[in-house]
């Protein structure tokens, strides 16, 4: 049989002609008449042949395709990608970076998703360029896009251009409040009420040290740190690089990259300093790996698997929500 022959449409003028053509070809693929890697007809050849306008076709193979059920290749026309018709979403995920943390939120995501739902999980790396060209590539061949931003500026109107719902993970850019549902970080006021928790404990030494390398992390970190500390008399300092530095007695230290934690720990292990008796140690964002360390490393974090269960939640309903995720102060030997 041709693959012409296998779309069939109604008669019936009240039938919705594009969704006669979207279960056309899952009932298809369904009863073993079309397989994956089978090519499609043409949109040409569909119009012709049941007198439809390309724009009906077109909506029909759209659909499919941001199933993951469809696939199309330039100049050579339409295929079958996957014989999974059960699919309800395909979900675009686009992280800035891989690490534990960003793990443990993507985990507890897809845990969260039916059965019925496909994920493909992609990274920026914070260069503008593969944000671009990534978002670009998958613009149409999903039914939802999980973006994180980072801080890049002006991502409204191609984040607007894509086909299907669009959530903003972890940072907010200012540009993008109210446009798409979100699940996010404050992160001023997550440290400030974070450090305003620990408030007595932290009053055990002379200065208060962040280590904010800038770049890629947030402004608001340190905004958090510099309200808190004006506001408690904490004596304190910013710098953006630790390595090399004398570390005293007396001092304490919150870290945002875990390479600057591992330089403090070891400097300690080599002046002979106790964390959380003569020296204070902070850390941002949680990990197994953090209870163990010593006697536990104090953090700074946000709980990454509610942020994955959240997140789960605004990809498959059709919720506006922008929802601010929680952070809180882990209190552990370090501090």
């Amino acid at each position: 049989m041709k693959k012409l022959d296998i779309i069939t449409l109604s008669n019936d003028s009240s039938a919705i002609k594009y969704r006669q053509i979207v279960n056309a070809i899952t009932d298809a693929i369904q009863g073993g008449k079309l397989k994956s890697g089978d090519k499609l007809p043409s949109i040409n050849e569909l119009c012709k042949r049941w007198n439809l306008s390309k724009d009906t076709v077109q909506n029909a193979y759209n659909e499919l395709k941001s199933k993951g059920i469809v696939s199309s290749l330039p100049g050579k026309g339409y295929y079958i990608e996957s014989s999974n018709i059960r699919l309800t979403h395909n979900i675009f995920v686009l992280f800035d970076e891989l690490n534990s943390f960003k793990e443990d939120l993507y985990h507890s995501f897809v845990e969260s998703l039916s059965k019925s739902t496909k994920t493909d999980i992609y990274f920026h790396h914070f260069n503008r360029k593969l944000f671009d060209q990534l978002i670009e590539e998958a613009k149409g061949h999903y039914t939802a896009y999980v973006i994180m931003p980072a801080k890049f500026k002006n991502t409204l109107p191609q984040l607007q251009n894509l086909n299907g719902r669009v959530i903003i993970l972890d940072q907010l850019p200012r540009d993008l409040k109210g446009h798409f549902p979100a699940i996010f970080q404050n992160f001023k006021e997550d440290t400030y009420n974070a450090l305003l928790s620990g408030k007595a404990l932290i009053e055990k030494y002379n200065t208060l040290i962040m280590v904010h390398p800038g770049g890629k992390e947030p402004e608001e970190q340190y905004k958090g740190f510099l309200k808190f500390c004006r506001e408690a008399g904490i004596n304190h300092q910013l710098i953006n690089n630790v390595e090399g530095r004398k570390i005293k007695k007396g001092e304490a230290y919150i870290v945002i990259w875990d390479r600057d934690l591992v330089w403090l720990s070891l400097e300690c292990r080599k002046m002979g300093f106790v964390p959380g008796k003569d020296i204070g140690i902070i850390s941002y964002n949680d990990s197994a790996l953090k209870t163990i360390v010593g006697d536990g490393i104090t953090t700074i974090s946000t709980d990454f698997r509610q942020m994955g269960r959240t997140l789960a939640e605004l990809a498959t309903n059709k919720t506006t929500r922008q929802v601010q995720n929680p952070s809180s102060l882990n209190i552990r030997g370090s501090l």
